[in-house]
């Protein structure tokens, strides 16, 4: 490196964002996650020893992926190399491998391969890592919001540990803040900023456990609000407000929070809970959700949940999916709201779920048994002869317009 590249790397460290000056160098410094980085846990454990095996790290955005694995780099004796999937092709890949060869032939020195956003790469980029991660020429650390269990090569799942991170808590939040705004080497400290309690619990409610969301409205209100009389930059509830204009809802429409929000949804109505149904219902509009897909839905929680119970939810629900493909938004969220709270109010029934899920089955063991030869077709010249239809019995030519007779197949 001379000192031009010195020099720049220099200057990119004190004009990159907050949120990545203030990133934790050591475990001590981690805000949140014991569940995995406390001392008596495995990856605690593991990062101490320096016997890392292969690990994906799982979680929203802003809750420490990357910053974990940047701790890992700067405790670790092997090798450190860091690609991002949405850029890397298999020309960088093939380079890592490369390099990693190299310094385990050469030195002895294991690779540590960090790729952010591993849901990215396809199934091909994902294959021709397999056989490198199986024969420990590379440590593999994947970094994904996605369920990776969704995402991740299945052969790739089994030769890695799943760490789970989950979103900051407020308070959690409210640490990394007081931190920013007084740490005067990576942080905000050399503005003399005071960030007054209400802001401060407005930007810890609202940045969702998203550190990084929180540090970089901290940092904006800094940046553009003027000194006061007594010299100092006051980070007021209306400044912090006016950083973040609207809370930033984790919702990827082909990943987890899709799923998780709809199950939640569905699961509310079945559980007769119409408040609940209708909370679900806006989170999903309000992070731009498909209008029929929730139309859909609820047609098909109409008769799986509520069913024969109330027969008319599912005339509700499919008036519904027609009435928001005519309609369409804003206005659609009032049709959609109606028909929730309709089905999650109704009684419910879920007979007609199991009693075709049940023959089904039966069907599965009783595939080739024949209908009941006075049930077969006899609409056709000769169906006599063969015996089909005789014996039948016309049911509405009987009091109630019903008879006994055997309709199932024989066991």
């Amino acid at each position: 490196m001379d000192l031009f590249d010195y020099m720049r790397e220099q200057n990119m460290q004190n004009e990159s964002p907050l949120a990545n000056r203030m990133r934790p160098k050591t475990l001590e410094e981690v805000v949140g996650q014991q569940h995995i980085i406390g001392k008596d846990k495995l990856l605690y454990r593991a990062i101490r020893a320096d016997k890392l095996s292969s690990v994906i790290f799982y979680g929203p955005p802003g809750t420490g992926k990357t910053t974990l694995a940047k701790v890992i780099a700067g405790a670790t004796k092997a090798e450190f190399v860091s690609i991002n999937a949405t850029a890397a092709g298999k020309k960088d890949m093939e380079a890592v491998v490369e390099q990693a060869k190299n310094s385990l032939g050469m030195y002895g020195r294991r690779t540590i391969l960090f790729i952010d956003e591993i849901h990215r790469f396809n199934k091909g980029q994902q294959d021709y890592l397999l056989p490198f991660v199986e024969d420990g020429t590379i440590i593999l650390i994947g970094a994904t919001t996605e369920n990776p269990y969704f995402e991740v090569n299945g052969a790739l799942l089994s030769r890695s540990v799943i760490f789970e991170l989950k979103s900051l808590d407020k308070e959690d939040i409210r640490i990394l803040l007081r931190r920013a705004v007084t740490d005067e080497e990576r942080g905000m400290g050399a503005y003399h900023a005071v960030l007054e309690p209400d802001a401060e619990d407005f930007l810890a409610d609202i940045s969702n456990g998203d550190a990084r969301a929180a540090l970089t409205a901290i940092e904006l209100g800094v940046l553009t609000t003027e000194r006061s009389e007594d010299g100092k930059i006051h980070i007021t509830l209306d400044v912090a407000q006016e950083c973040i204009q609207k809370r930033a809802v984790r919702y990827d429409k082909m990943g987890d929070q899709h799923y998780d929000t709809i199950s939640a949804f569905i699961k509310s109505i079945r559980g007769s809970d119409p408040d609940a149904a209708v909370y679900y219902l806006a989170r999903m509009l309000y992070a731009g959700e498909d209008i029929r897909f929730i139309a859909r839905r609820m047609m098909i929680s109409a008769s799986e949940d509520v069913g024969n119970a109330d027969p008319n939810a599912l005339n509700v629900a499919v008036s519904a999916a027609l009435a928001v493909e005519r309609i369409g938004m804003p206005e659609a969220r009032i049709i959609l709201a109606q028909a929730a709270t309709y089905l999650a109010s109704a009684p419910k029934s879920n007979a007609s779920y199991l009693a075709v899920d049940r023959a089904t089955e039966c069907m599965k063991q009783t595939m080739t048994a024949p209908v009941p030869v006075h049930l077969q077709d006899s609409h056709y010249k000769g169906s006599e002869k063969l015996g089909h239809g005789l014996g039948y019995l016309y049911a509405h030519n009987y009091p109630n317009h019903y008879v006994q007779q055997q309709n199932l197949p024989d066991a």
